[in-house]
Order: structure tokens, then sequence, then C-alpha cells
């Protein structure tokens, strides 16, 4: 092992010493608030198309980037896994509005794949009417149930022709290609939705797919590619924007923005003035990435500064970091209707203090080291840990940040720990209640919080994990071939939730817990029969068929038989 590693290695590790040994206590003992929220509050869950629908090549689909990614190869998705069948949601849509109304959500987040409405990603070649026709009728199943549609347009499948043609999101063409089919989707759904969101995540769609190559389209453009993608998205974004305030808005009523995912980076030391920079930064490269140019017209300056500057000192003329016209920054400024945040978790933020060997990337642009505290609840995921003070801390910095937009909680949820109950999911439970009392809080302190979206609605396929994390309030057996839904105690809970509009006391509070649990012992055992039954059914299937068809030759042949005797 090289020195320089050595040294990295003590040093990361008598950091984590001293947050055990220093934030015990603090704010993760905050009392608990009991209340309840602003009348009319939203109340969701969520899913995305390539996630859950599968039928990847019916009815007239075309190929996304994440189809080709997990068809080509091994190795790129976890056990091999695609999304050919995922939950088959295209099959089961009255199943799952059912399930909606079991949960009593006020609105549903799902995203349109781009690829089942655009077959090639270009208006101008096909458009595909049964893909047309399915979410149209999913469209009206919602709200016949009294349940609002929040339409993401893009979450991660992109139309692999594009890719193919153009490079996808590297080439500023896919912009245009994008803003016709958003124009498409509120030509003809628009009458009904009335909640668009353009882009999901598209840091994580930026990163793991154009820097590190773990998501489709698998690109390892180190330091470049991330960028270059991130600025023709925030474009496309804008031109969606302007297409539904210019054409749509007047007759529509609708809102259209975008949801971005961020943790919250808070300092390893908050007297360190070092420290709280870094945390900051960590912010900016992460949230401010793409909420400052929509909000305020460019990049944070951090990132113009630090980005260029690396840039220099690597022998480059320009900037690694695309730059906006000064037309381009009055075009993207102001197009947000609402601010649509995603979270899951929290890191400790420290200044990194050792040189990288590593060439460009988005990593050592940031110089910083994410920390986490070895106190904090672990749900048995490598990234994911329960933080839920966090969470309130980071709707406060968006509201200071962006001058306070109505905020939509479009993604906050916890994968299934491996070794935890299949539905007695107690440990989600305990995330659920503290992330809403913390978003609670938040509300309480002035943050103008609109809706909360829990992620997810089912067990899904989970991009490179496959089917190994389950973030759903109902868990899908994915080896029966019906891909049958069962509820989680986090199921019962959550709706409880949705009921009180909050926390009532805390009595009444521990008995939905307790009930939640005892619920899901039931439930756990009909799961627990259901390899018996499946096999019943497939003999059923196969040997009832086969036994009426032999006596019905059998028949046949006596028939026959006694005919030739009285002859």
């Amino acid at each position: 092992m090289k020195p320089v590693r050595v040294v990295t290695i003590w040093w990361v590790l008598l950091l984590v010493s001293r947050l055990g040994a220093t934030r015990r206590g603090s704010p993760e003992e905050a009392s608990f608030y009991y209340g309840t929220f602003p009348l009319g509050f939203s109340w969701g869950v969520g899913s995305s198309a390539f996630q859950t629908e599968g039928a990847w090549d019916q009815d007239g689909k075309g190929p996304s980037i994440w189809d080709v990614f997990t068809h080509r190869g091994k190795g790129k998705v976890l056990g091999d896994e695609t999304a050919d069948v995922a939950c088959n949601g295209y099959y089961k849509v009255q199943d799952d509005i059912a399930l909606l109304r079991e949960l009593h959500v006020s609105h549903y987040r799902f995203s349109l794949s781009w690829p089942r409405l655009l077959p090639t990603g270009v208006r101008a070649d096909q458009v595909n009417e049964k893909g047309i026709k399915f979410y149209s009728e999913f469209i009206d199943a919602l709200l016949r149930s009294n349940i609002t549609p929040v339409v993401t347009l893009h979450h991660w499948d992109l139309p692999q022709p594009l890719q193919v043609k153009y490079g996808g999101w590297q080439n500023v063409s896919t912009a245009d290609y994008f803003s016709d089919y958003a124009n498409l989707c509120f030509e003809v759904f628009g009458d009904r939705v009335k909640h668009w969101v353009t882009f999901s995540d598209p840091r994580t769609m930026v990163e793991k797919g154009y820097e590190t190559g773990y998501h489709a389209p698998g690109l390892k453009l180190r330091g470049t590619g991330l960028y270059r993608a991130a600025h023709h998205i925030i474009k496309a974004h804008a031109q969606a924007w302007h297409s539904y305030n210019s054409t749509w808005r007047g007759k529509q009523q609708g809102l259209v923005g975008i949801s971005l995912n961020c943790d919250w980076g808070e300092p390893v030391d908050i007297s360190n003035p070092k420290d709280v920079e870094a945390a900051e930064r960590y912010l900016q490269f992460c949230l401010g990435w793409f909420a400052n140019p929509i909000y305020a017209g460019d990049y944070p300056q951090v990132m113009k500064d630090r980005i260029g500057r690396k840039s220099a000192e690597q022998g480059l003329d320009t900037s690694r970091l695309p730059a906006f016209s000064l037309q381009e920054k009055r075009y993207v400024k102001g197009t947000s209707d609402f601010l649509g945040l995603g979270h899951f978790t929290t890191r400790y933020i420290t200044e990194r203090n050792y040189p990288s060997r590593q060439g460009p990337s988005y990593q050592n642009d940031r110089d910083l080291v994410e920390l986490v505290d070895p106190n904090w609840p672990d749900l048995g995921s490598q990234w994911l840990y329960s933080v839920p003070w966090g969470f309130r801390r980071l709707l406060n910095f968006a509201q200071t940040q962006y001058g306070d937009p109505p905020i939509y909680v479009t993604e906050n949820g916890a994968s299934q720990k491996s070794h935890c109950t299949q539905l007695c999911d107690e440990w989600r439970i305990h995330y659920l209640k503290g992330y809403t009392n913390e978003m609670l809080k938040a509300i309480k302190d002035g943050v103008n919080i609109k809706g909360y979206t829990a992620w997810s609605l089912l067990d899904k396929f989970e991009w490179e994990k496959g089917y190994s994390d389950r973030y759903g309030f109902y868990y899908v057996e994915f080896n029966n071939r019906n891909k049958p839904r069962y509820p989680k105690a986090s199921a019962q809970y959550y709706t409880k939730i949705i009921t009180a509009n909050g926390f009532p006391n805390p009595r009444e509070v521990e008995s939905w817990r307790l009930k939640a649990l005892e619920t899901c012992s039931i439930n756990n055992q009909v799961l627990a029969a259901e390899p018996l039954l499946s096999h019943m059914q497939m003999v059923t299937e196969i040997l009832v068929p086969t036994v009426c068809t032999l006596c019905v030759l059998i028949a046949a042949v006596l028939l026959m038989l006694l005919l030739r005797g009285q002859s």
C-alpha cells in the first residue's frame, strides 16, 4: 500500500472516531413534534415507468437506453437482471390504483415512458397511439379515484435512437427533441394533468450515466461528460417550461417544475470555516448545480471558480463547466413554478486536505470528504442512514437559497434491510415517522411545503441494484409471474399519517405502530404460503387442461370403438 493511501485512511478513520465521540446527543435526539399539517396538504407515493411497467417491447414501445444497457453484457446490473417485466405494471393498472386508494393518498407521482410514446424519440417520425391510449386511460382511472396525477416527463429512460444518432444528452439537439416530446404530452394529457415534473434527479442521471458509467448509457467521460449533459438538460427544462407558459398555461392552468435530489451536508466541525465552506460547496455542487441556474440564472459561483481553476491547472484553455450566454441566463432564470425536492439521507462534510492522484472528475472538483456517524441507524444499505434532522435543514436551506419557492417533496424513503422480515418493516416506520415529522417542523419554521411523495408505492427494479433493494410500501413477489403485491407494515402506518394529516398525540401514534406490526404478522403468513400457492396454481394451469384433454381423447376413442361394435 502506498504511503499517501495509508495516511488518507488513517485520517478518515480518525475523523469518524471523532464524530462518534463528539456527536452523541446532538440533533438526532431532538424532541418529536405533535401536530397537524396545513389543510389541503397533499400526500402521495411515487414510481417511474422503467422501474415498474415492464412490457418493454409491447404495443409499439421503442427501446430505451436502459433496455439496451441491461441487455448488453454481464455485470452492469446486480444479478444481470433486466426490467423487461419488472412489476408488470403495464398490465396491472387497476390493481395498483386499488393500492393507491387503500393508502388514501391525494396524489400519485409517476413518469411517462418517452420511447413508449415516441418510439424513436422524435415526434416527426412516429407517435405511438397505443402509448397515448395507455397513459390517457391511466390518468382517467386515477382521476375517477380522486387521485391527482403528478407526471414526470423524463425519469432516465431516454429513447435509444437519440443516444445512437446524437449521443443523447451530450448533444444540445436532444433538448429540442425533448421539447417536442413535452409539447405532445401537454397537448394530449394537459387537460387533466396539472402538475408536471420535467426531469427527475438529473444530477444522478448525468453523474452515473456520463461520469462513472454505472448507469445507462454507461459512458465514462470523466470531468466533462456530466457537465455537458447537465447543461443541455437545464436548457431542455427551460424550453419545456417556456413552451407550457406560452402555449398551454392559459387554457390548462397547470404547474411545471423540476425534481432535484440532494442529501444534506453538515460540517464536521461547525467552528472550522474550512468545514463550513466544504459543506456549503457540497450543497452547491449537488442542489445548486441545477437549482441556481433556474432560480438565479447561472451556476453557483463556487462551481464556476473551482472547475475553472482546476481546468486551467490541467492545461485547458476553457473551463470544463460550460457557460451560459447572457441571453441563455435570462431564458433559464425563473423557469419553475415549484421546486421538487428529493431527499434520503445526510453526510458529515469536511475539507479534503490530501492531494488527489486521479485526473479530472466531479468528485475531485468538489475537494471534500463525506463521512457518516457510526451512531446513525444503519438501514442495511451501503449509503442510506436514517438522519431525520438533515431533512429539516435541507428544506430550510432551499427556502432561503431560492427565494421561498413552493416546495413539493418528490422523493423520500428507505430501502429494504437485507435481514429484515419481509413485511414487518418496523425500521421503515421509524424512518417515515422521523422524516415526515422533521418536514412538519420545517413547515412550522415557515418553509412553503405543499406536498410529500413517499418513495415508493411498490418494490421495483432499482437500476444497477436490480431487485435487491426494496423501497416499496408493497412487497412484490418477483419470482411469481403474476407479480402479486403484499402490504408491508409501513403501508398501514403511512395511511394513518395521511388520514390524521399529521401526528395527533403520543398514545394514538404509538397505537398505529402496534396495529401495523400486528397486521403484518398475518400478511407474512400469507406470503410464506405463496410458493405453495404458486406451485398449486402452476399444477392447476398445466395438469387440469392436460387431464381434460386426455379425458376427451379417451372418450372419443371409446365412442369410436362403441360405434364400430354396433356396426
